[in-house]
């Protein structure tokens, strides 16, 4: 389960931040998650929902998941299709030269601190 691993580095993150802005107390954090990330986001929750009690700046904090849809780029036609409904044959021309624009990330997108 490397949700857990990426819930640690959203804390060191965000541990790092709250010095650097004098923050005591973090409300929620929302971070996008790509659609083909491989990344399940109730997993992800149960991971948060453990790991933040051992932290006292995100006591009672909330983690708030954003799906990023999976786009792909055919460089053939030069048109974009959903990832997940034709995977990597392009659906406008039938190429297979075809790369992922976006939806495997995982990123932080806000910190609310109180």
């Amino acid at each position: 389960m490397h949700e857990l691993g990426i819930v640690f580095h959203i804390i060191d993150t965000i541990e790092e931040i709250a010095k650097e802005q004098n923050l005591e107390k973090v409300a929620s954090v929302t971070i996008e998650v790509g659609e083909v990330s491989t990344v399940i986001p109730s997993y992800l929750e149960d991971c948060w929902k453990w790991a933040v009690k051992k932290h006292e700046l995100f006591k009672d904090s909330v983690l708030i998941s954003e799906k990023i849809d999976a786009i792909t780029y055919c460089e053939d036609c030069k048109k974009t299709y959903e990832t997940v409904k034709y995977a990597k044959i392009c659906p406008h021309c039938g190429s297979e030269n075809t790369f992922l624009l976006q939806g495997n990330e995982v990123q932080i997108k806000e910190i609310e601190a109180i």
